[in-house]
C-alpha cells in the first residue's frame, strides 16, 4: 500500500517499510532502486541491499572514528559491532555515513501534526552533499538525493517524489 504526502513544495509517496531492525537502510535502497530505475526491487534484494547498506554504514562509521567518536554514545567499539547486527536500528550516524558511502544528500522528514486525508511532511534534516555533513536548504532539490520519513520509535519508511 502507498500513501501520498507532501512538504512544503512537493508530493512524495511513502513507500512502507517492515519494522524489522533494517527499516532505515531498506528505506535508503529502496530509495536508491526508485532513483535508478524507477521501481522497487523484490523483498530479497531489498534485503541483501540493506543489509549491505548496514555494514557500508558501519564500515564508514570505523575508518572516520577519530571525526565521529563524540558523536556515538557510549563504547563506540561495542556500538559498531551492535549496528552489525540485523535488527540494531539505525539512525543519525548511520544517515550522515550513508550520505558519504553513496555521495547522495539523504533528506529525513516527520509527518507533521495533522489528520490523515491532509498529510504534511517537514524535513528535519538533509544529510551529504560536499564537504559539509548537513546541507543548507538550497541543496534540497538536487537530482542526487533520497528521502525517507522517520515514523518515531526509531521506525523509517521511504519516500520517492511524485511531482517531477
Amino acid at each position: 500500500v502507498r500513501r501520498s504526502a507532501k512538504d512544503e513544495g512537493h508530493m512524495y509517496e511513502v513507500h512502507p517499510v517492515a519494522g524489522d531492525g533494517r527499516c532505515l537502510f531498506r528505506s535508503v535502497a529502496i530509495g536508491m532502486a526508485l532513483r535508478g530505475s524507477g521501481g522497487r526491487d523484490d523483498v530479497g534484494t531489498e534485503t541483501a541491499r540493506a543489509d549491505a547498506l548496514r555494514n557500508a554504514a558501519v564500515d564508514e562509521l570505523e575508518r572516520r572514528r577519530a571525526e565521529v567518536e563524540w558523536f556515538i554514545e557510549g563504547d563506540f567499539e561495542a556500538y559498531c559491532t551492535s549496528m552489525r547486527r540485523t535488527r540494531a536500528w539505525g539512525g543519525e550516524p548511520e544517515i550522515l555515513s550513508l550520505a558519504r558511502v553513496l555521495g547522495v544528500r539523504i533528506e529525513v522528514f516527520v509527518d507533521e501534526e495533522k489528520p490523515r486525508e491532509t498529510r504534511r511532511l517537514r524535513s528535519i534534516g538533509v544529510y551529504g552533499g560536499g564537504d559539509d555533513d548537513v546541507c543548507d536548504d538550497d541543496a534540497r532539490d538536487d537530482a542526487e538525493s533520497v528521502a525517507v520519513v522517520f515514523r518515531g520509535a526509531g521506525h523509517y519508511e521511504a519516500l520517492a517524489r511524485c511531482d517531477e
